[in-house]
């Protein structure tokens, strides 16, 4: 039985890397397995487990076929190593840290992905980033206005749990993040439980 892909998206300062940790041993429970990422930055690895490689080292192993997918997104190379697709022929579901951009590309190489879109209230991202201190307001206000554009129905509330969004037009879930980190790990177990059932 071919295992699924769970395509996790979301707008920097929603906890991604913070949720891929909480959620790991418990996935990983359930026969869940995690792909790690070549990024070309080290810096933007800071609380994700990735490679780090120069931009002359993607490209070779671009050029290699390392990856079962890449993508370029603010000025940084990403890759997903091919060996998830060996973990999805033996049957395992597979993880990955996505790119929104790239979600169309993707579906149309795993046409079953489930895509999962991690949101938090605008107030709250904006506060995060804030926190984080890697940007000028100005760019804060760019990324929150990017992140609008992708909200699906216009806004509409992270809890709902399957909306249409661009760019794909297909069924997406929503994942809320606003509050405690552990009820967003519990609602992710939840739904992949309830994706499980219906694939």
């Amino acid at each position: 039985m071919q295992g699924r892909l769970i395509y996790l998206m979301g707008p920097s300062g929603s906890g991604k890397d913070s949720l891929l940790q909480a959620a790991r041993a418990p996935l990983e429970a359930h026969g869940c397995r995690f792909a790690r990422r070549v990024i070309t930055r080290s810096a933007e690895s800071v609380g994700e487990d990735a490679l780090g490689v120069t931009p002359d080292e993607f490209e070779r192993l671009q050029g290699e076929g390392a990856f079962a997918l890449s993508w370029r997104a603010n000025g940084l190379a990403y890759g997903i190593p091919r060996e998830i697709d060996d973990w999805l022929s033996a049957g395992q579901d597979v993880l990955i840290n996505g790119s929104r951009g790239h979600l169309e590309v993707a579906r149309q190489r795993y046409p079953d992905l489930l895509a999962i879109l991690l949101q938090v209230d605008e107030a709250v991202l904006r506060q995060r980033l804030l926190a984080r201190g890697r940007e000028t307001p100005e760019q804060i206000e760019q990324r929150l206005a990017r992140s609008r554009s992708f909200t699906p129905m216009g806004g509409a509330s992270a809890a709902t749990v399957a909306a249409k969004a661009p760019p794909t037009g297909e069924c997406l879930a929503i994942l809320d993040n606003s509050g405690p980190l552990q009820h967003t790990v519990s609602r992710l177990l939840h739904l992949l439980d309830e994706a499980r059932q219906c694939a």
